[in-house]
């Protein structure tokens, strides 16, 4: 927490900090979210060692997959891939995973997945951009598993509205779990496991703000310090008077088998 630094200062930190990876430390005792209670990266290493072969999906800089690999030792699978689309976290993400024996390929994330039919027994995904179930099912094993954590609807939905106003009931809707596990289901897969939870966010200075828009992207798109600097100076001394700006965050697990022959 930064209680005593000008609005300028904080918004230049907030816009040099690099956004490649999913390495949130920056924000260690300036911004917290409350974590899932099922412990995605635990509970990935745990099906890791009994896996064979493994694909994860959007793996941005590989942080993930490293610590549930870690977790994984010494049963770790003989084969593990990841794909990723932005190139800054391919580059990142291949030389953090490579040392551990993962082949890191590019793609986009809404094109077909690059790999063979039934290749995968495990496929894991932490927040994908949207998942493609019919792509997830071809790459599955029958009796393998999709197990994943994805970003809920309205999520830090209090941080949108306040950049962008009311947003319509459609946006607010989307990522809907039981949408998505209908979705899973006509790819012809089995929802074994869905659980969901909304989670307290506590963004403690304004540089955190901005950091946290342009490394979500998405969640003010064409966010730029440059065009929303009244806002962001209106929410720096909102903040300074009435302490840290609270939203919440959704987030909810899946785990999703493929039928066996």
């Amino acid at each position: 927490m930064t209680p005593h630094r000008s609005f300028e200062d904080l918004l230049a930190e907030g816009a040099d900090v690099p956004t490649d990876g999913w390495d949130f430390s920056w924000f260690e005792g300036r911004a917290t979210e409350a974590r899932p209670s099922w412990g995605y990266a635990r509970s990935a290493g745990e099906r890791l060692a009994g896996a064979e072969a493994v694909l994860d999906i959007q793996t941005g800089g590989g942080e993930v997959l490293d610590f549930a690999l870690g977790r994984a030792e010494p049963d770790r699978p003989l084969l593990v891939a990841a794909t990723e689309g932005w190139p800054p976290n391919v580059a990142k993400a291949t030389a953090l995973l490579r040392p551990r024996g993962v082949v890191v390929v590019a793609a986009p994330d809404d094109a077909p997945l690059p790999f063979a039919d039934e290749a995968f027994d495990l496929v894991l995904s932490r927040h994908p951009v949207r998942p493609h179930w019919e792509e997830i099912a071809r790459v599955l094993r029958p009796g393998g598993t999709y197990f994943a954590q994805h970003v809920g609807p309205s999520s830090v939905f209090e941080l949108v509205e306040y950049f962008l106003g009311p947003q319509p009931e459609e946006v607010r809707r989307a990522r809907d779990p039981e949408g998505e596990r209908a979705d899973a289901e006509a790819a012809g897969l089995e929802v074994a496991g869905l659980r969901a939870e909304r989670l307290r966010m506590e963004f403690h200075d304004i540089a955190a703000v901005v950091h946290f828009l342009r490394k979500v992207v998405w969640m003010v798109p064409g966010f730029t310090v440059q065009a929303y600097e009244p806002q962001l100076r209106a929410l720096h001394e909102r903040i300074e008077k009435e302490g840290p700006f609270v939203a919440h965050s959704a987030r909810h697990l899946f785990d999703v088998r493929k039928p066996a022959r």
